[in-house]
């Protein structure tokens, strides 16, 4: 009920494009800083944002940037994932795994499952706390994962709940030799998003967990032993699904009292304006962030529609007063949006 209410209340929070902005490339640091040094990395969270927008380089550290960089294009990769609201599928899994392990390439080969089995020691004295399942069953078990995800996705049984567990049966089978974590956390932040539970993605998990580990790794060993085979997969998981919501609540209600205390700022300019737009409008408004034009099929796109049915829309919303085309081409025409909506939104633009 809690991530519920403040769902409610962030559609109303009267945001411009900056404020927008810089609320989620703050959560986007925030995630990919605490993700990483959740597994060890050794940069700050000064020093990631650096590395990430300043290509900023730290001798001795390159495995940290790398990770870093590959953890933050593994957000990019989520964002444009969920906005085309697809079924989860194995290859988005394969393919975040490839980007959060650094492979060097703008969209690298997806991940292959482990061949091998793999544990999980304790980090000072080295002794098993985790013995996953063979590989022969990897496959098995990532496809009947996915295939619960999408099944619970379409019987609307409730999103966060289908985050968490998605997020602890990953980490149960331990697809892959290394990486399993950030993975797992991708996986969270996509089902969270494609069921609309992504607070325009200004929100950040990693931080909760990173923020007490030795809770968040508690609450993730589960069964009366550590070995997969011998109860593992049969744990009430029921204390790390209480963990996880409650994360989720406490990010929600952060960063909802960040945004509210950003719309105060500005919102006397900005208020009756955004108030008049429609939920589609607002979240067109990001188009405008970086420029100062845009084409219908950025709004396809965005919202994962049909060509002609962005062309509509666009068409729709130069009727109303929100847009004005800028070009006379049909095809690649160019829309701003018109001096009433830049005065009112976009002045304090970055």
């Amino acid at each position: 009920m809690r991530i519920e209410a403040v769902c409610q209340k962030f559609t109303h929070l009267p945001l411009t494009v900056s404020m927008q902005h810089r609320l989620r490339e703050t959560a986007r640091l925030l995630s990919t800083h605490y993700s990483t040094e959740i597994e060890g990395n050794r940069l700050t969270l000064e020093q990631a944002r650096e590395v990430v927008q300043e290509d900023r380089h730290f001798p001795g550290r390159e495995r940290d940037e790398q990770e870093v960089l590959g953890y933050y294009q593994a957000l990019d990769a989520v964002e444009e994932f969920s906005a085309r609201q697809k079924p989860v599928s194995e290859k988005l899994i394969k393919q975040l795994h490839a980007l959060v392990m650094g492979k060097g390439r703008k969209i690298p080969k997806p991940s292959e499952y482990r061949e091998g089995q793999n544990v999980i020691r304790e980090s000072g004295s080295r002794r098993i706390v985790y013995m996953p399942p063979e590989a022969k069953d990897v496959a098995v078990l990532m496809t009947q994962l996915v295939e619960w995800v999408n099944s619970s996705m379409r019987r609307d049984f409730p999103v966060p709940l289908i985050a968490g567990i998605a997020h602890y049966q990953f980490a149960t089978i331990h697809p892959y030799y290394d990486g399993n974590g950030r993975t797992a956390r991708l996986l969270t932040t996509c089902i969270m998003h494609l069921g609309g539970y992504d607070l325009k993605g200004f929100y950040s998990l990693e931080e909760y967990y990173a923020k007490n580990l030795s809770r968040y790794y508690d609450a993730l060993t589960m069964g009366p032993s550590h070995n997969y085979y011998m109860g593992r997969a049969e744990a009430d998981i029921t204390p790390w699904i209480d963990y996880f919501c409650e994360g989720a609540a406490e990010a929600f209600e952060a960063v909802c009292k960040q945004a509210e205390q950003e719309a105060d700022a500005g919102k006397s300019d900005t208020s009756t304006i955004l108030r008049s737009l429609d939920a589609r409008q607002r979240k067109a408004l990001t188009l405008f962030a970086q420029s100062d034009w845009m084409v219908s099929a950025d709004v396809a796109r965005l919202f994962a529609l049909q060509p002609r049915t962005a062309r509509e829309l666009c068409r729709k919303w130069c009727e109303n007063g929100f847009l004005e085309p800028l070009t006379t081409a049909r095809k690649n025409r160019r829309y701003g949006l018109t001096e009433k909506i830049k005065t009112g939104v976009l002045e304090d633009r970055i």
